[in-house]
């Protein structure tokens, strides 16, 4: 697989990684775990997909004991990716950035993940009762303990912003607040990489947070860039979805917004043929296009489309087929 090199610290990885969160995390839960799961990382791992993206509030913490059990074995072979700030109750979530903890967790997931060194420790979300710069100063101290490579911050999207209160609409003040972050936190340790929602039906993030990124050497692990899966073409209007799946309430996931939206697909089928390729390779291949500093992290929790996925990174799209992905109609429907 082509590799890629993101951030100051020159992080060298697969161009198409693996988000794990699928496989303990917020769908289709009879599926999650398991053996399974363990065959999609090794096969991940097999194609070149080297970057590992996890959490220790997946499950929580039972991902992170799954990827322990590959990195045990394949060590070398592996880019790991961990994150900390969030805690995870019975029927919350909240954000906890002070630096004991911080330290706490980090050493926590390094037992789990059965290694000495994270290669890119990311801060989940910002806590709002502690200042950026005290949580980015412990996490800090943990690369000059040499226990984490390199530091990054995961973006708050479109749905967050909302949901937060934000009256900031699609375009280019979505990330404004993420960049204000950033720029403090920049002047305490610098940041490698930025986690952020990107991909055909969401790309708030190209119009500033991207090219932020790329005129500092900051590299973007673009998340969810097959849409939840819409963008992949598995999925049929009406199918439903588990109660605990996150895709049971998202108003993009209903019937009706489903078959709306099949025009996007149906277009991406449509350059994807010309290339003896899939939708999710086109829906891909368009995000790597945005930019050598950009590394999708499609999620999967099952081994053949762990494989298909990496394979994208071998698409190569002509001008005329990423000008024909960009003019696809906007998604119809709330992203909130």
């Amino acid at each position: 697989m082509e590799r890629r090199t993101i951030g100051a610290a020159a992080l060298e990885v697969g161009a198409i990684g693996l988000g794990c969160m699928p496989m303990h995390w917020a769908y289709t839960a009879s599926q999650q775990g398991g053996e399974g799961a363990l065959r999609t990382v090794h096969a991940a791992l097999d194609a070149g997909a080297s970057l590992l993206d996890t959490a220790d509030m997946y499950g929580p913490f039972t991902n992170e004991l799954l990827v322990g059990r590959v990195l045990r074995e394949r060590r070398s072979e592996a880019f790991v990716s961990t994150k900390c700030g969030l805690l995870v109750g019975d029927q919350h979530i909240v954000a906890n950035g002070r630096p004991g903890y911080v330290k706490r967790a980090c050493d926590a997931s390094l037992r789990r993940l059965q290694t000495d060194v994270i290669d890119l420790y990311q801060l989940h979300r910002p806590d709002p009762e502690v200042p950026v710069e005290e949580t980015w100063g412990a996490m800090a101290e943990l690369v000059s303990a040499g226990k984490v490579r390199a530091l990054g911050w995961c973006a708050i999207g479109a749905r967050a912003q909302r949901r937060f209160g934000s009256t900031a609409g699609a375009g280019t003040g979505m990330y404004d607040a993420t960049i204000r972050h950033l720029e403090r936190v920049q002047q305490v340790f610098p940041v490698s990489c930025v986690q952020a929602e990107l991909s055909v039906w969401s790309r708030e993030a190209l119009d500033r947070l991207v090219p932020w990124c790329a005129s500092r050497g900051v590299g973007v692990l673009a998340a969810m860039p097959l849409g939840n899966g819409f963008l992949s073409g598995t999925l049929t209007p009406g199918q439903g979805f588990e109660p605990e799946d996150v895709r049971a309430r998202h108003p993009r996931f209903t019937a009706e917004m489903m078959a709306a939206n099949q025009p996007i697909v149906a277009g991406l089928r449509r350059v994807a043929a010309r290339h003896g390729a899939t939708a999710a390779q086109a829906a891909l291949a368009w995000v790597l296009a945005q930019g050598r500093h950009v590394v999708p992290v499609p999620g999967t929790k099952k081994a053949r489309w762990a494989v298909q996925n990496a394979a994208a990174a071998e698409l190569r799209l002509s001008a005329a087929d990423l000008a024909e992905i960009t003019a696809l109609p906007k998604a119809m429907g709330s992203w909130d």
